[in-house]
């Protein structure tokens, strides 16, 4: 498994089964051979975080043929024997990300145009797709009247995707960028970015590389104690937080039901009694062409300087020191 869950969570969310949990260090090739290895033992449920949605095609037949169940955890695997999807309402991240944005500019009032550019996530990681799609659904309206001016011209995924989520290929592409099209001082007035990482990036090249005089709006995702950071120092305008320990809740009682025998519907959601909302999707997510997977997707939610510590600290996710800075509760 590769997930943001740390061993010991894992450990107490899983202690009324028996557990093999194996982190693979973002190595494909490690996990899967730890897959294989625990199909090997004859598990009875898989449940996956995969690094790369598209390389555990082999494996995960191989765990069809044997008749294991597999749960794809937080990103989606594409494979048919892929039974059941827990994760964030990804599309939603990203709607989340572009209405910030349109509200920040005040878009559907303010006079006159802005620059905005655009950073997107791992090619590999199904979600990334998903983050990027809703944003620009969000966008898109304001792009093709010229109210929003995407001054690179780059607004294709493919163009503007960071291999890995890695800060420092986005923090070299946005250099790039200002080096090209924002040496002389024009404004940029917002930088979409799908996540944390790349928004870490992101910040870091406008500190060093921009000459404009404004400190642009600039998203994330996932609530890293690094952005939180930046964030109230004003380096970072929001991030969208996803309650993983509540992801890692629902994955525990859909594979109880599994192993259970259960018929798996919306039922779950009533009969476990979560505090927290999440939906049954049967729709949304596809495996192959036509071949759809069922899901159960949490909501995500904006975090600003201004909430944090409603959203973050009062809920027990992190606490925050004298100074303002917030860290993950141990």
């Amino acid at each position: 498994m590769n997930s943001r869950l740390s061993l010991a969570e894992l450990r107490r969310a899983t202690s009324c089964l028996e557990t093999i949990i194996t982190y693979s260090d973002n190595d494909t090739n490690r996990q899967v051979s730890d897959i294989q290895n625990m199909i090997a033992e004859g598990v009875d449920l898989l449940v996956v975080a995969a690094i790369d949605g598209e390389a555990l095609n082999t494996v995960m037949n191989e765990a069809g043929e044997a008749g294991i169940p597999v749960i794809a955890y937080d990103r989606l695997i594409m494979n048919d024997n892929v039974s059941y999807y827990v994760s964030f309402d990804n599309y939603t991240v990203g709607t989340l990300q572009g209405q910030y944005i349109v509200d920040a500019l005040d878009l559907n009032n303010a006079e006159g145009s802005f620059n905005i550019e655009l950073t997107a996530g791992d090619p590999a990681d199904n979600n990334a797709g998903y983050f990027f799609q809703g944003a620009m659904d969000v966008l898109n309206p304001f792009i093709e009247s010229g109210k929003l001016k995407v001054v690179s011209g780059q607004t294709d995924f493919d163009a503007v995707a960071t291999d890995k989520w890695d800060t420092s290929t986005a923090l070299d592409r946005a250099q790039t960028v200002l080096a090209s099209y924002y040496a002389d001082g024009t404004q940029v007035d917002a930088w979409l970015c799908s996540n944390d990482s790349t928004a870490l990036g992101v910040a870091q090249a406008i500190e060093s590389d921009y000459t404009g005089s404004n400190q642009p709006i600039i998203t994330g995702q996932d609530g890293d104690e690094a952005n939180l950071k930046n964030i109230v120092d004003g380096k970072q305008s929001m991030t969208v937080y996803k309650a993983v320990a509540n992801e890692a809740v629902v994955t525990l009682d859909l594979g109880k039901a599994i192993l259970n025998g259960e018929t798996i519907d919306a039922n779950l959601i009533t009969n476990s009694g979560w505090e927290f909302d999440c939906a049954y999707d049967t729709e949304s997510y596809f495996t192959s062409e036509g071949h759809n997977c069922p899901s159960f997707l949490l909501v995500p939610d904006v975090v600003t300087k201004d909430n944090m510590v409603e959203k973050l600290v009062d809920t027990g996710y992190y606490t925050q020191d004298a100074d303002g800075y917030l860290h993950p509760a141990v």
